[in-house]
């Protein structure tokens, strides 16, 4: 007993947070294997289940059979309590349940609510996970209560429109991507509003929290010297040229392939609504399995970025892409620090971004080539597609995830949990507790490039 307490002291916050994701997962498994879940006649193997669980966790919305075939109305209920513990967070569900019933949050619990969102600091953790939970609920009841009423127009009773409103509204807020419609968006592929509405919906999920409450705040105008983080303006403007630069490739590419003959404006809804979707949310308004292969190249890029940190979503977050490129202008301008918005980014932070990048890279490759001995079946862009869909926790799929082996999900299913607990919390968690040398040998110049 000794030694097993000794070893639990000795985790670290990192291990024990990525401990906490693997419980979710278990518990969101023995959810969905309930009966009550599914329709009767349905039958659910026991690896599907568990690839629709890591898929719930992660808010991914990869699934290898059509929800709305498959779940009862208890069934998507639970879903929907799944996604709000992946979107949130399995520490900040915790904590804020702490914090109903009373409880004092200790120091652990604060390192442990740091890192789930990815923060630098430990004071005003708490407040932030407040202000986070009302922000996100507010945020998916108004959607919820929009689209339900919208959806009137489209369901016989309002407890229909209300169910697919409240289940569209979660889903593209926490950028799951499940659908219960069996078409994605496609339904909608004419209605604007409600395209225009879940893009917002979207892009607030995966704008990144802190951003939320810092528009909070300027919103209020509490404090008349209130400014900006250096996080929010680099995260919004990255955020912004991806969808700016999204839009175009696919309204140039695509407009002389699949959306060739249509009118201006569907073209403009399908490029924009793909563009905001690729961010993490993985809804289609369109079979993207139409697209040119050079479009679906490149949304396998956007994916691959991802969304913000402390959001919903996955990849390697948008910070990190900002941060490389700056860097790589820096450097080839002859300087080597970042001087943007008038601040000056942390070394510390740039080491990181490249080791993210690296460590994605390669991770990509290797399930690459996995896939290509395990999913002969599949082209080398759809299995591209599918793992920086899996990786970013994005959704989308070229029609790949159907007929994915139990090896092929394995492989999808640790790419979605990575996505979402971070490349850097999955990275100290292998590495353990962070050692500082006792000495350091003299440096040596090596020729590089």
């Amino acid at each position: 007993m000794a030694n097993m307490s000794e070893r639990i002291k000795n985790i670290t916050p990192f291990q024990l947070l990525v401990s906490f994701y693997f419980i979710a997962i278990l518990i969101s498994f023995l959810l969905l294997r309930i009966p009550a879940v599914y329709k009767d006649g349905k039958e659910v193997s026991i690896i599907d289940t568990l690839f629709t669980a890591v898929s719930a966790i992660s808010v991914t919305g990869l699934t290898v059979f059509d929800i709305s075939e498959t779940f009862t109305n208890f069934g998507m209920i639970v879903l929907l309590i799944i996604l709000q513990l992946g979107a949130i967070g399995v520490m900040s569900i915790g904590t804020f349940i702490w914090l109903l019933i009373g409880k004092r949050i200790g120091m652990r619990e604060r390192q442990l609510i740091m890192i789930d969102f990815n923060q630098h600091h430990l004071a005003g953790v708490v407040r932030l996970l407040k202000e986070i939970v009302k922000i996100l609920f507010i945020i998916e009841a108004l959607g919820a209560l929009i689209l339900s009423v919208h959806f009137k127009r489209y369901f016989e009773s309002w407890s229909e429109a209300f169910k697919h409103g409240i289940f569209a509204s979660i889903s593209a807020t926490t950028n799951s991507g499940f659908d219960i419609t069996g078409h994605s968006f496609e339904p909608f592929y004419s209605d604007y509003f409600v395209q225009f509405i879940t893009m917002i919906l979207i892009v607030l999920g995966a704008i990144g929290f802190p951003v939320l409450v810092e528009l909070k705040h300027f919103l209020m105008k509490k404090n008349p010297a209130f400014r900006f983080s250096l996080f929010t303006k680099i995260t919004t403007v990255t955020y912004g040229g991806l969808f700016i630069l999204g839009t175009l490739v696919v309204l140039f590419i695509e407009s002389f392939h699949s959306l060739k003959g249509i009118s201006w404006h569907e073209k403009i809804f399908v490029a924009m609504f793909q563009s905001v979707s690729t961010r993490s949310a993985g809804l289609t308004t369109m079979d993207i399995g139409m697209f040119n292969e050079a479009t679906n190249i490149f949304l396998s890029f956007l994916m691959f970025v991802g969304s913000s940190p402390s959001s919903v979503g996955g990849g390697i977050r948008t910070t990190t892409f900002a941060i490389a490129i700056l860097f790589l202008i820096n450097f080839a301008n002859g300087r080597k620090e970042i001087q943007v918005f008038g601040r000056e980014i942390c070394m510390d932070d740039i080491l990181r971004s490249f080791v993210v990048i690296i460590l994605a890279l390669f991770m990509v490759m290797i399930s690459t080539m996995i896939l290509v001995v395990t999913e002969p079946h599949g082209t080398a862009t759809q299995i591209v597609f599918e793992i920086t869909s899996a990786f970013g926790t994005c959704g989308m799929s070229l029609g790949l995830t159907e007929k994915l082996s139990t090896a092929g999900k394995l492989v999808i299913m640790t790419l979605m949990f990575i996505g979402r607990v971070g490349l850097i919390s999955f990275l100290f968690t292998l590495g353990g507790k962070a050692q500082n040398p006792k000495y350091r040998y003299p440096e040596e110049r090596i020729i590089i490039g």
